[in-house]
């Protein structure tokens, strides 16, 4: 479980790398300011994930508190939806699939997963001894 962690660290981290450049040159050109700046919202929530389970990968190494390793999966799950969605979204009529609308819905779930990661770090901390 903790070598999952950093694997998801390192995946989320390397296409929001990826991610970031496409939208940076490729898409400037073909989206519009108020698209590029959704695309470019769901590579920043992701690459800021990606180095919260950096962090919860040497966490959970020194405690192995379950409440960690439920915050790294709700967090990368979380990133998955939230920003996987909005990719979705701001492509889509690039794309031109009109059934990838159903997206739209995604978003929030990804972000309360996120919220929850972020509560089971709390609550992992409060389980932590001196």
């Amino acid at each position: 479980m903790i070598k999952n962690i950093l694997i998801k660290a390192a995946i989320l981290g390397c296409v929001g790398i990826v991610l970031g450049a496409f939208g940076a040159h490729a898409l400037k050109a073909v989206l519009t300011p108020e698209q590029l700046a959704s695309f470019n919202t769901g590579v920043r929530y992701q690459i800021i994930h990606a180095v919260v389970l950096l962090f919860l990968f040497l966490i959970v190494e020194k405690f192995e508190l379950k409440q960690f390793k439920l915050a790294a999966n709700f967090i990368f799950f979380g990133v998955i939806l939230f920003s996987g969605s909005i990719y979705i979204l701001t492509l889509k009529n690039i794309l031109a699939i009109d059934a990838l609308k159903f997206a739209g819905p995604i978003t929030p779930i990804g972000g309360l997963l996120m919220i929850f990661g972020w509560l089971f770090i709390f609550i992992g901390a409060g389980k932590l001894k001196k």
